[in-house]
C-alpha cells in the first residue's frame, strides 16, 4: 500500500510553501503586469478609436469645405463670365457706334463735295452755255451780262424736276 514517509510531507510542505511564497512574490506582481498592460492596450485602442472617429469628422468638414470652394469658384467664374460678356458686347457695341458715326461722317462729307461738285458743274455748265449763246449770237457778252445769264441758268435748271435714275448712287 501507500507507505507515507516524512519525505513526502516534506515534499507537500515544500510545494504548499513554494506555491504561497511564489504566489505573493512572482503571481501578484506577473499579474498585475499582465492587468496593467491589458488595460494600456484597451487605453490605446480606444485611443485610436477616438482618434479614427475624430480624423473621419476632420475628413468630412475638409469634404465639406472643399465643396463649398469649389462651388464658390465655380459661382466666381461663371460672375466672371458674365462680366467679361456684358463688357464684350459693351465693346461691341461701342465699336457699332463709332463705326456708325465715321460712316454718317463720311456720307455728309460726300455729300458736301457732290453738292460742291454739283455748284462747280452748274457753274461752268453756265458759262459754257453762255460762250455757246455768244457764239451763236456772235455778240460779246460782259462780265456782269455773262454771270446775270448764268444766275438764270441756274435758276432754271434748279426748279426743274429731278430726273430718275439722275439719284442713282444715294441710297
Amino acid at each position: 500500500m501507500l507507505d507515507f514517509s516524512v519525505t513526502f510531507a516534506i515534499t507537500i510542505f515544500n510545494i504548499i510553501f513554494l506555491t504561497v511564497i511564489l504566489r505573493k512574490i512572482l503571481f501578484k506582481p506577473v499579474s498585475r503586469f499582465m492587468a496593467e498592460r491589458a488595460r494600456r492596450i484597451r487605453d490605446s485602442i480606444d485611443a485610436a478609436q477616438a482618434d479614427r472617429a475624430e480624423a473621419r469628422e476632420l475628413l468630412e468638414r475638409y469634404q465639406e469645405k472643399l465643396k463649398e470652394a469649389q462651388a464658390e469658384a465655380e459661382r466666381i467664374v461663371d460672375c466672371a463670365r458674365g462680366k467679361a460678356g456684358a463688357q464684350a458686347d459693351r465693346i461691341v457695341a461701342e465699336g457699332k457706334r463709332a463705326a456708325d458715326d465715321i460712316v454718317a461722317q463720311a456720307r455728309a462729307q460726300v455729300e458736301s463735295e457732290r453738292q460742291k461738285a454739283l455748284a462747280r458743274f452748274g457753274m461752268e455748265a453756265a458759262a459754257l452755255v453762255v460762250a455757246a449763246s455768244s457764239r451763236l449770237t456772235q455778240r460779246e457778252f460782259s462780265g456782269e451780262d455773262r454771270r446775270r445769264y448764268a444766275a438764270m441758268l441756274l435758276d432754271e435748271l434748279s426748279a426743274l424736276p429731278a430726273q430718275p435714275g439722275a439719284q442713282k448712287g444715294k441710297r
